[in-house]
């Protein structure tokens, strides 16, 4: 077995010791494809490390095929083409991962499509219709539009009947925003977004994986009993709220993480997923969007690639065949 180890600043493509038991309710995954994720860049630099009990293994979704089931596990059978979210791990040939947390990929999808579906559809899903709780009608705000989340959480609420605006660094990224549903939309170089959401006709919830100056930016195109999910903090972990409008208004402001949640939490969303998102999938209404692809010997540089911004859609790295 290999995995990517961080040694010191460096990462190095390293044998490491193999999976020694496989509980009774996991699988073992033969990886074929891997992805990038913020998370993973913020584990590197030492800021967000695992949860407990977890790998220690960069990587939180897989795509490949299941080499062995624990001797629980009654829904897949070696052999099987699967996608799996995980808590860490991905970045390696073979990863065990409670068999809850895999799905088999949608039907017409090869493993590198696939591999680009757990973590931002998980997120997607969890933070719209679990944490928002958010009703046909209702209007979203998303803010880094056009990261593997955003591009995922633009096609989702589109598909549910929520209207969505979003903002993004460049005018490219916001096209493909539009053209993946994004009805109103706001390149955040032109300074702030607010009265442009207001015009828009304001929101219902804001995803927003920013947090600093944006949550007092956003509590001003929130509509009364609005949620901020906040899901990440790019702008810092520091902001000013101001209280009386959250009062007044009956505002929410929820933090959300998907990768500390416990397995049962993250079946509930995955069977979620392949109940209400498979068959948009299937049918071609909703897919992945995919940046580029790197070999897992090129980690280095696709880390550097979603760390600049420069990516829009899904960044994956290449493992087995």
């Amino acid at each position: 077995m290999k995995a990517i180890k961080i040694n010191g600043d460096s990462l190095a493509w390293e044998d490491c010791a193999s999976i020694e038991e496989l509980p009774a309710d996991h699988v073992e995954i033969d990886v074929v494809w891997t992805a990038v994720n913020r998370a993973d860049l913020s584990q590197r630099a030492g800021v967000y490390p695992p949860p407990p009990g977890a790998s220690d293994i960069l990587g939180l979704e897989v795509s490949g095929r299941i080499s062995a089931v624990g001797k629980a596990v009654t829904t897949f059978n070696p052999g099987d083409e699967v996608c799996a979210l995980l808590t860490g791990g991905g970045y390696a040939t073979k990863v065990a991962v409670p068999a809850v947390q895999v799905l088999p990929i949608p039907k017409g999808f090869t493993l590198k499509k696939a591999a680009a579906i757990p973590e931002v559809f998980a997120t997607a899903w969890l933070n719209l219709y679990q944490e928002a709780d958010l009703k046909p009608g209702e209007r979203v705000l998303l803010h880094a539009a056009a990261s593997g989340l955003g591009t995922a959480v633009i096609q989702i609420a589109t598909a549910f009947g929520n209207p969505v605006f979003a903002t993004a660094g460049d005018e490219e990224k916001l096209e493909v925003c539009r053209n993946l549903g994004a009805t109103g939309t706001w390149n955040r170089k032109d300074g702030s977004f607010v009265d442009a959401v207001k015009s828009w006709g304001g929101v219902d919830m804001v995803l927003d994986p920013v947090g600093g100056s944006y949550i007092q930016e956003d509590q001003k195109v929130l509509s009364a009993d609005g949620r901020i999910i906040l899901i990440g903090l790019l702008g810092g972990r520091f902001a000013e709220v101001d209280l009386g409008l959250m009062l007044m208004k009956r505002h929410r402001l929820i933090g959300s993480t998907l990768r500390s949640r416990s397995v049962a939490d993250k079946g509930r969303v995955m069977q979620a997923l392949y109940r209400n998102v498979w068959p948009l999938l299937v049918a071609g209404q909703i897919e992945p969007m995919i940046d580029s692809t790197w070999p897992i010997a090129q980690v280095e540089e696709a880390m550097a690639h979603v760390a600049a911004n420069n990516n829009t859609g899904k960044v994956l790295l290449k493992i087995g065949e």
